[in-house]
């Protein structure tokens, strides 16, 4: 095995990731208040072709020297909006179709291994404060709330994380039958 170098991998420039069409899945950060988080939720948007980041209360925005050192320029390519309060960012989304769920542990949440979008169903997902989590006020108007299931000692994950499992999972979900295909397509490929 040979590790394949940045040139073989075929990916997109900034300006083909603006123009190519995106997955129906927004992120809005609930005040994170760690740049490194905040880069490395724009990283792994970019990967998964998410639509868009919202960046709520005490979250900071590009341009950021801190939040680039994680996002590597996924924060100029993956479209973000900023909005004092969350609670505006959910309703909005809302009203343009989106279910919105928090990421987070409550009484009702839906084990993330049991959430499956409905088809075509356009999908938020609100991450909280590395402490606080997210704020009671912005549970209550969600749609919904996922929660990953932990079988250890520590009751959470660190939020970048979360979202990397959160994002990864429903994209999985999101483009299934396109995976499907790609699996057959390289099975028969190697056949």
């Amino acid at each position: 095995m040979r590790k394949l170098r940045n040139s073989e991998l075929n990916r997109l420039s900034v300006d083909e990731y603006i123009s190519v069409s995106k997955t129906p899945l927004v992120v809005v950060l609930d005040n994170i208040r760690s740049c490194n988080n905040i880069g490395s939720v724009f990283r792994t948007s970019d990967a998964l072709l998410v639509e868009k980041v919202y960046l709520c209360g005490i979250t900071a925005t590009p341009p950021n020297a801190e939040i680039h050192k994680t996002a590597l320029d996924a924060e100029k390519s993956v479209a973000w909006e900023y909005f004092e309060k969350t609670e505006d960012a959910v309703t909005q989304l809302q009203n343009e179709g989106f279910k919105v769920y928090a990421i987070e542990q409550v009484e009702n949440s839906i084990l993330l291994p049991d959430f499956f979008p409905d088809k075509d169903e356009k999908v938020a997902v609100v991450f909280g404060n590395e402490v606080k989590g997210v704020q009671q006020k912005v549970v209550n108007i969600c749609n919904g709330s996922i929660e990953i299931p932990q079988f250890g000692t520590k009751h959470s994950f660190n939020v970048s994380v979360s979202a990397g499992i959160i994002l990864w999972d429903i994209f999985g979900k999101m483009q299934a039958t396109k995976f499907q295909i790609i699996g057959l397509f390289q099975k028969l490929k190697v056949n």
